[in-house]
């Protein structure tokens, strides 16, 4: 395509991390990289302000819902997604399949698409790879997911490979449709999903489809479905070493710290989850020292920040017990409090591993913030 998509700055010494550089419509993205999730266009009880104090330069939005409401005749007519929400900075949107799979009442999958009823009002829809092109590029999105299918823990061989074969034909249509809008003046980028489930052979194959499409970027789906923590290890692990290693690599779904520290390790530079702001809305906040539940009454009468070594507006501002109060009383702003202190902790922690990597000391600062950190509760 000509132009210099992903730039690597730095490799770590001892590890296969690496810090680097995107080059997207909307701006410079510095990796590794959290993106926060707006689903809707919106990311859950944050305002564009909130998010851009925090620091991020791109967040995630999802094809699947904003197709359905308010639907893409919306949205282009205001000029694309970013207008739409008055967000200036990049957007990657996913393909819509994971929520054709996982939230449609009826779905069916053939080799020309996937057939679902809409979770919202039950209307019949068809999503084949080029209709997801379609939508993404109506969004404006500045990388686009080509459309997979998705396989969860304890997916029969069989059918794994099955779902391979389609998610390998739509591959290649995608990035057809995709090639036809570059043509036509969309400057966003598509990326390639590894699928393959977890069997050694499909997750080979399927990289090597990847690698041979040469598309912009490669993500890593069909990880944190449900398998056990050494199994996420082992095929992350696996898959990324599958890679090229010039191409900005994306593993779909992670936002606990110790996931998205074992995913920097591997070389992994962007990764996305709902986590940070489901954990906020339900009380639940990260510390240097684990997570915190709010409404535990031993916050009572604790006036301290959340987490005392934290600079975020939440931390300088309010306490536990302030906080605990709004959770008890389901005021609103427990959410929103709650939410940005997540986010700027994880963006916190991706901004520290950057600095650990161009020091060549990532495995120590993984180490050292993992034992203070200890196990999700």
């Amino acid at each position: 395509m000509g132009e210099l998509i992903f730039n690597i700055k730095h490799r770590d010494g001892a590890s296969a991390a690496r810090t680097g550089e995107l080059n997207l419509f909307h701006g410079k993205v510095s990796t590794p990289v959290f993106m926060p999730v707006g689903t809707n266009g919106t990311v859950k009880a944050l305002t564009r302000e909130d998010l851009e104090e925090i620091g991020f330069e791109i967040i995630l939005s999802n094809t699947y819902h904003l197709y359905l409401r308010p639907g893409t005749e919306v949205i282009g007519e205001a000029g694309g997604l970013h207008r739409f929400m008055h967000w200036d900075r990049n957007i990657l949107t996913d393909s819509g399949g994971f929520q054709v799979f996982s939230l449609a009442p009826f779905r069916k999958i053939t080799p020309e698409g996937a057939k679902f009823r809409s979770h919202i009002d039950g209307s019949l829809h068809v999503l084949s790879p080029e209709k997801a092109v379609e939508i993404q590029t109506i969004l404006g999105s500045d990388i686009q997911m080509q459309l997979d299918v998705c396989t969860g823990w304890g997916t029969e061989y069989r059918d794994a490979v099955k779902a391979l074969d389609i998610t390998g034909q739509w591959l290649k249509r995608a990035k057809k449709a995709w090639l036809e809008k570059r043509e036509n003046g969309y400057r966003g980028l598509l990326f390639s999903i590894v699928q393959g489930n977890f069997y050694r052979d499909l997750r080979e194959k399927s990289a090597a489809l990847c690698a041979e499409a040469d598309t912009p970027g490669i993500a890593v789906g069909g990880l944190s479905v449900g398998e056990p923590p050494e199994t996420y290890r082992e095929y992350l692990a696996l898959s990324a070493s599958l890679l090229p290693e010039n191409k900005p690599r994306y593993v779909m779904g992670i936002g606990t710290p110790d996931y998205i520290l074992d995913a920097i390790e591997n070389g992994i530079d962007m990764f996305d989850c709902v986590l940070p702001t489901r954990e906020g809305r339900n009380g639940r906040v990260f510390t240097r020292k684990g997570p915190l539940s709010l409404k535990k009454t031993e916050n009572r009468m604790d006036f301290r920040p959340i987490d005392e070594e934290c600079g975020c507006k939440v931390c300088r501002n309010y306490s536990r017990a302030y906080l605990r109060h709004l959770f008890k009383a389901q005021e609103i702003l427990c959410s929103m409090l709650a939410s940005c202190h997540n986010l700027y902790f994880l963006n916190r922690l991706v901004l520290e591993s950057r600095r650990a990597i161009e020091e060549n000391r990532f495995g120590d600062f993984k180490r050292e913030f993992l034992a203070r950190f200890g196990q999700m509760e």
